[in-house]
């Protein structure tokens, strides 16, 4: 007879599982990468990656008091998320006094430089922004925290590090926010037509997905709307919907997504906006048609597009 397992223990075995998962990694995560200028502490492999273009981050300027916040900054703008892992052997200290070198080296001035009690202990990680585990593990027990900011050309640049620990893996994370608003990428049917009439194509940026996934983000519905507008105005165009990307990942893979991402699209302009399945074709062309360089983040974020194209 099979005795249940008490959820203790399941979360036990779940945690441990994870740790396993983590522990095994020896490489990094499939798009990942250190941030300009920053880098890693030797001997580290990204466990976790997450830029997005336009994105808020909170970020504590101060340690807490009674518990509470003194300090704590939503910062918008385009924002890196990055998580390493190191094997067993530096402390929690080393890696931290090394990133926060490097941010020094780099123009940072400190804005907060703590260890567990003196930031606010557990209620000071749970109000930072870190990526969910296994890509980051912080220990609320055990853990040093740095914020930093710069100012460059008029252009004003955040940077915190979280270092805690695993068994004895140790973790961090670097959170970047470069601030600045948020680009107009709306694309009216106006323009669209206009796009398509002069130069046979148009690039949307207002369609959005999760890094590596071809589902539709609902924002992604405004630029939907408009196509769809596009189309009922003018009845006998028929458009090619284009999927590209950047460099990152494998080339056979690119390809795959891109197309996968120009189908969604597609799929959802028939579902919810009847447009007649004829009218659309797809393909996908991974990071052969670039725009910008694949060398830059920002050359990268203007490839990461969908294009309408005319027959």
């Amino acid at each position: 007879m099979t005795m249940p397992i008490p959820c203790r223990m399941l979360a036990v075995l779940a945690l441990l599982t994870l740790h396993t998962a983590a522990s095994a990694q020896t490489r990094d995560v499939a798009g990942g990468r250190d941030y300009p200028g920053i880098g890693r502490f030797a001997g580290s492999v990204i466990t976790g990656y997450v830029m997005k273009d336009f994105d808020a981050t909170r970020m504590q300027a101060a340690a807490f008091k009674d518990g509470q916040p003194t300090d704590a900054r939503r910062l918008e703008g385009r924002i890196f998320r990055i998580a390493y892992r190191t094997n067993p052997g530096p402390s929690i200290l080393e890696v931290s006094r090394n990133f926060e070198t490097q941010l020094a080296k780099a123009g940072f001035e400190t804005l907060l430089a703590c260890d567990t009690d003196a930031c606010g202990a557990i209620p000071f990680t749970e109000s930072i922004d870190t990526l969910p585990v296994p890509q980051m593990w912080v220990d609320g027990f055990n853990y040093r925290y740095f914020a930093g900011r710069k100012s460059e050309g008029g252009r004003e640049t955040f940077a915190s590090v979280i270092v805690s620990q695993n068994n004895q893996d140790i973790t961090a994370q670097v959170t970047v926010a470069e601030l600045g608003a948020i680009a107009n990428k709306m694309v009216d049917a106006a323009a669209m037509a206009k796009g398509l009439g002069e130069t046979g194509h148009i690039a949307l940026y207002g369609i959005y997905f999760d890094t590596d996934k071809a589902v539709l983000k609902p924002e992604s519905r405004p630029t939907l709307e408009q196509i769809a507008k596009l189309l009922a105005s003018q009845p006998q165009l028929n458009v090619f919907i284009v999927g590209h990307t950047d460099s990152q990942g494998a080339y056979e893979y690119n390809l795959d997504l891109s197309k996968r991402r120009a189908e969604a699209v597609a799929a959802e302009l028939v579902k919810s906006f009847r447009v007649a399945q004829p009218r659309l074709r797809t393909a996908g062309v991974g990071l052969l048609a670039p725009v910008g360089s694949n060398a830059t983040d920002a050359g990268r974020a203007l490839n990461r597009r969908v294009e309408l194209v005319a027959p």
